[in-house]
């Protein structure tokens, strides 16, 4: 073989993973070791994950390198992930919980990973921290496709035995096997707010708890939502829930910001129909406007940095003339930083007539801060010749001395 067995990194039902090294190359690599069984051959997850992996070439999906098959053994060479995501959060997160740049960005290369799969008729049906991989350069790759399925016609019928239950969307739950690619998104929903909060969002002991979970958190849908998934879905078999009512993901994830609470709602819809596409999740608002509330959190040290994408552009979508005049046009110079398989067209947000009139503004208000300034000092000046206010001593904001109620609140 031309790879060295390097040590051992996780063993798992069919297969053991062992850190590898090329001997032509001392590249770094992932080695899967699948044990043959005499009688029962290639386990089929194994024989999923070659044929459907061989097919999928993304930055954000891990690389299938080669396939070494032996009497004993069949041996998979994958790409290096330095570790998964839920190890990167221990590590990284502030008790779990990622700063808000590294969330957006893994949030980000999620959903592309998750577009190319479905756009190439590709389920995952697994998707969860422990199945995301994060090199040194800060890129996450989506890995273990043992469970995934390629689907369309004729074989559109699945098993209700798929995701992890954490990770489990309510329609397979509820016992749906004719599910599509929203149980991928509902997924990446679960996994947007562990990034943010730390912790899994719904916990569940069994499949019927997990339900319970989910319902005291999103609601119990109504009747005619329930049978309409029923209908969808004629295998489920409908139950009496408690009625729970709604709770806002604010009150749950009070750090998030508004857009980044919209999406998680349209992720996490319990209506499969109404989830949204992980290709249209990608031109939200929340990747194409500034990123809003902060947090108040820093990275921790040696955390490694997002990588500097170029998310999408807010004004990406127009006519199809513009798009061909924008063709025609020289081409701007990627940023700085950014991934292959990102780069977005950047368009100038203002025109120079707009940009010279804002500049013309923002003086025009600056002067007016000035005067505003002057005259406060001078009110503020007459008040206390008078005896009827107090001066507010001049120390910098937060700093001791600073009146009480004016000092910022520990976090």
């Amino acid at each position: 073989m031309n790879y060295i067995q390097l040590e051992k990194l996780g063993e798992g039902t069919y297969a053991t993973v062992f850190k590898g090294r090329s001997r032509t190359t001392n590249e770094i690599v992932a080695l899967k070791e699948i044990h043959l069984d005499a009688e029962e051959g290639t386990p089929s997850t194994a024989i999923r994950e070659i044929s459907l992996m061989k097919e999928l070439k993304h930055v954000n999906i891990v690389r299938l390198y080669d396939v070494i098959h032996t009497e004993t053994k069949l041996v998979l060479i994958f790409e290096y992930g330095d570790q998964d995501l839920k190890k990167y959060m221990d590590q990284h997160g502030e008790r779990g919980a990622l700063d808000p740049m590294t969330v957006r960005s893994f949030m980000y290369q999620l959903l592309k990973g998750t577009s190319y799969c479905h756009e190439n008729r590709v389920l995952h049906r697994d998707l969860k921290p422990q199945n995301l991989l994060i090199n040194r350069k800060g890129e996450l790759k989506i890995g273990d496709f043992g469970l995934a399925r390629a689907f369309g016609v004729p074989v559109n019928t699945f098993s209700n035995e798929v995701v992890t239950l954490w990770y489990r969307a309510p329609d397979v739950l509820l016992g749906s096997r004719t599910y599509n690619t929203s149980i991928d998104v509902w997924s990446c929903g679960c996994i947007f707010a562990e990034m943010i909060s730390g912790v899994p969002l719904f916990r569940g002991r069994d499949n019927q708890d997990q339900l319970l979970h989910i319902m005291r958190i999103l609601g119990t849908p109504d009747d005619r939502v329930l049978r309409k998934i029923a209908t969808d879905s004629p295998e489920i078999t409908l139950k009496q829930y408690p009625r729970y009512p709604k709770i806002p993901f604010q009150q749950i994830l009070p750090k998030a910001s508004p857009q980044a609470l919209d999406l998680l709602e349209r992720l996490l819809q319990f209506d499969p129909a109404k989830r949204v596409t992980a290709t249209d999740a990608l031109n939200h608002p929340y990747f194409t406007s500034a990123l809003g509330n902060t947090y108040g959190m820093t990275p921790s040290p040696g955390s490694m940095p997002p990588p500097g994408y170029n998310y999408p552009h807010p004004h990406a979508q127009q006519p199809q003339q513009q798009q061909q005049q924008q063709q025609q046009a020289p081409k701007p110079p990627t940023q700085s930083g950014a991934q292959p398989g990102y780069a977005h067209p950047q368009q100038p947000m203002y025109s120079q007539q707009e940009a010279a009139r804002m500049q013309q503004a923002q003086a025009q208000a600056q002067a007016q801060a000035q005067a505003m300034a002057q005259a406060q000092a001078q009110a503020q000046a007459q008040a206390q010749a008078q005896g009827h206010m107090q001066p507010v001593p001049n120390v910098p904001y937060g700093a001791g001395g600073y009146p009480t109620q004016y000092q910022p609140h520990g976090r």
